[in-house]
């Protein structure tokens, strides 16, 4: 396995000069150098394969010795020094201080054919941000998060990528539900891969501690390496980069919305500087539509990360950047200005994203009309998202409407005669639409289908997945990552999967509820 490696990273930008793995607070420093730790059994359950191309890293290394050592933190590459970054954060709203990478150790830096990546191991073990936690993670959580990475990049949602999932043949004690009965669930390691790890927080810690100097070292190297058409760091490439963050975090929660993709955490830590899906903590899929909806039991109560409320709380982690960019930029207005952009294009591209995902090419003063009354009528009973859209687009008559959306009902039998009535109205108002619409019916099918994915990772599914890796068997973490490959794609085989949340799953831990240490 012979990587290119370079380390722009570590070389640019400052370290903590203390060696010490020891938890404390890290000053001055983007990150701290810090190795994995060794463990117990290693063993290399899945690889994204197509990921590991990414990195030259061909079908043979995978399968060595060396590879498995590697990804499971047991042997450093050639010439690296691991390390753990520093950041701070807004959690639930509120300004938690230096956090850091608690469980993720950043292997190295690779170039290859004109990309550059990192890869980090998610699970490997206690860092200088640990604070009380012990740096591991379980093959549930894992599980979870080495799918949905993929899945994400299938559905073509910006996102961090999965290289590995691995067994560490270490027991770790978890207490699922925080309810006070830990017990030992199976270690295990994933190896995330990503441009950059850099996130909202990075930046804040800084600006938080006053320390100027670093804020700017760090906005320059990002610049520089990741917004390089910026050009030479001054006042005005700075507002630009915020202009380009601010752009590229609307574009991802945009797709997250389109997909019924719900985060669960987006704490200012949670949020890639790039605009990427990150973190794969206790996420969850829309079942039924509801923007009131949230997998995260810490978030119950307030429900602040809950579906519809994703583009608002994208805006204000936005204000935090922007607080926390302004020593460097010291205009007010500028900022202000990006900031109010977001409003406007978060209700452009959401309308255009609605009239995409039910086929509509014409503009018309009806639109939000249409939009919001679909919306108003998938609340009224429970309403499957990803089935409805999909059947949706074989679309041909009011008559036959309810009918082609009957799967996505959740209980049909019971459905009254007055939602009956309000979706036989809606589905009029859509016949009469498309008949403006100057498109074919098979093409309108195409396109929708181009946007509104046939399989998504439901929560259940990855339980599944979960329970068999449990019991040793690991074939159904490779049956969904290969279904997930082609989620807009019929795959006929494997039409069990395009079905609603069994019953069994409604209030299951993992399937409808999960909490921020998973």
């Amino acid at each position: 396995m012979n990587l290119n490696i370079k380390d722009t990273f570590t070389k640019e930008l400052p370290s903590d000069s203390n060696l010490e793995n020891s938890r404390r607070q890290v000053e001055n420093a983007v990150f701290s150098f810090t190795n994995p730790k060794k463990t117990v059994k290693p063993e290399v359950l899945h690889i994204s394969q197509e990921m590991a191309t990414e990195l030259n890293i061909s079908k043979e290394d995978s399968k060595s010795k060396f590879f498995k050592n590697v990804v499971t933190g047991n042997e450093v590459y050639p010439n690296t020094k691991p390390f753990a970054m520093c950041y701070g954060g807004h959690q639930f709203g509120n300004w938690a201080g230096q956090l850091g990478d608690g469980r993720a150790i950043n292997l190295f830096e690779i170039e290859h054919q004109n990309k550059n990546w990192k890869v980090q191991l998610k699970g490997a073990g206690e860092t200088p941000y640990s604070r009380t936690a012990d740096g591991l993670a379980v093959l549930r959580s894992s599980v979870r998060e080495y799918l949905c990475a993929e899945a994400m990049f299938h559905l073509n949602v910006p996102t961090t990528r999965s290289l590995s999932l691995s067994l560490s043949g270490d027991s770790v004690m978890r207490d699922i539900l925080y309810d006070g009965n830990p017990a030992y669930e199976k270690g295990a390691i994933v190896s995330r891969v990503s441009p950059s790890f850099l996130r909202f927080g990075s930046f804040e810690i800084f600006s938080a501690r006053k320390d100027i100097k670093n804020l700017k070292g760090l906005v320059d190297y990002t610049i520089k390496h990741h917004f390089t058409h910026l050009g030479k760091p001054t006042k005005k490439s700075y507002i630009n980069f915020f202009k380009k963050v601010s752009e590229r975090t609307l574009k991802m929660i945009i797709d997250w919305q389109r997909v019924g993709f719900v985060h669960g955490v987006m704490n200012t830590d949670n949020m890639s500087i790039l605009g990427l899906t990150i973190d794969f903590g206790p996420y969850g899929w829309l079942e039924g539509f509801d923007f009131g909806w949230t997998p995260n039991t810490t978030d119950r109560q307030h429900k602040r990360y809950r579906y519809g409320n994703q583009p608002n709380i994208g805006l204000w982690n936005l204000y935090q950047l922007a607080n926390a960019l302004y020593p460097i930029i010291e205009e007010v207005e500028p900022l202000n200005a990006i900031l109010e952009q977001y409003k406007i294009d978060f209700e452009k591209q959401s309308l255009q994203m609605m009239k995409n995902k039910l086929g509509l090419f014409t503009s018309d003063e009806e639109d939000v009309k249409l939009i919001q009354s679909l919306e108003d009528n998938l609340q009224l009973v429970e309403t499957d998202m990803t089935i409805f859209f999909r059947n949706l687009s074989s679309f041909t008559d009011e008559k036959s409407g309810l009918e082609l959306i009957k799967e996505a009902f959740y209980d049909f039998k019971n459905i009254s005669d007055e939602v009956k009535i309000k979706w036989n109205l809606w589905f009029k108002k859509y016949e009469d639409k498309l008949t403006i619409e100057r498109v074919s019916s098979e093409e309108r099918k195409e396109k929708m289908n181009a946007v509104n994915p046939k399989y998504i990772l439901r929560n259940y599914m990855s339980q599944l997945a979960i329970d068999a890796a449990n019991e040793g068997d690991y074939s159904l973490i490779d049956e969904l990552f290969q279904l997930l490959k082609k989620p807009y794609s019929e795959q006929p085989k494997s039409q069990k999967w395009f079905a609603k949340r069994p019953e069994w799953a409604r209030n299951k831990v993992g399937c409808s509820m999960l909490s921020c240490s998973s």
